[in-house]
């Protein structure tokens, strides 16, 4: 027996729920609490349950899986092209309930927890790299503009900084309070201390 479509708009609290029936053609719609879903797909005959790949897609996708469903997540470029009417979460659930079924269509890879735990690491690590990357410019600018040319390596120019801000300089002591709260900012070793390793 061909598995029924459906078509699941993710949301915080409301999600959307679009299939037609292989054998009828009846179209049913359906509004989701978010506790709701897991009992609804529970319920449901084993059918391939196609989502937006989104930030919740991936838990949804495992916590369905157990259920005996199969999954496809969809890039949402992929999507947006079925969307008929206005962007509505019913409009959105038929778009990705009628990109799923397209020949050719390209679906996201399943991921499991392990895997989106190290993709957070990096991400947590980029983002760290980026703040330390903005305080150090930040840093550096701002002592320029009072004729201090600092080193060029974050480490060396940060511990020459310090030594600065500490003594007599030519930056007035109404900023240096600030500078010096920013060159011990944590955020500046985080980076290395996630990867255990030094840039």
């Amino acid at each position: 027996m061909k598995r029924t479509t459906i078509g699941l708009d993710l949301a915080k609290r409301i999600f959307q729920v679009h299939s037609v029936d292989p054998d009828s053609g009846e179209i049913s719609r359906q509004t989701l609490k978010r506790s709701q879903v897991l009992r609804y797909f529970a319920n449901r005959a084993a059918s391939v349950v196609a989502m937006e790949a989104c930030g919740s897609s991936q838990y949804w996708a495992r916590e369905l899986l157990k259920l005996g469903h199969e999954v496809r997540l969809i890039s949402a470029q992929f999507v947006r092209p079925f969307v008929k009417t206005n962007k509505t979460d019913a409009a959105d659930a038929e778009a990705i309930w009628e990109a799923a079924q397209r020949p050719g269509m390209r679906f996201v890879a399943l991921k499991s927890e392990e895997q989106q735990a190290v993709l957070g690491l990096h991400r947590i690590r980029e983002q760290r790299v980026a703040m330390r990357s903005a305080l150090v410019n930040q840093l550096h600018g701002l002592m320029a503009e009072f004729g201090i040319a600092l080193s060029q390596g974050w480490r060396e120019m940060l511990r020459q900084a310090g030594e600065l801000l500490a003594g007599e300089c030519a930056v007035p002591e109404l900023l240096r309070g600030a500078l010096r709260a920013n060159r011990s900012d944590p955020s500046l070793e985080r980076a290395d201390q996630d990867s255990g390793t030094a840039d």
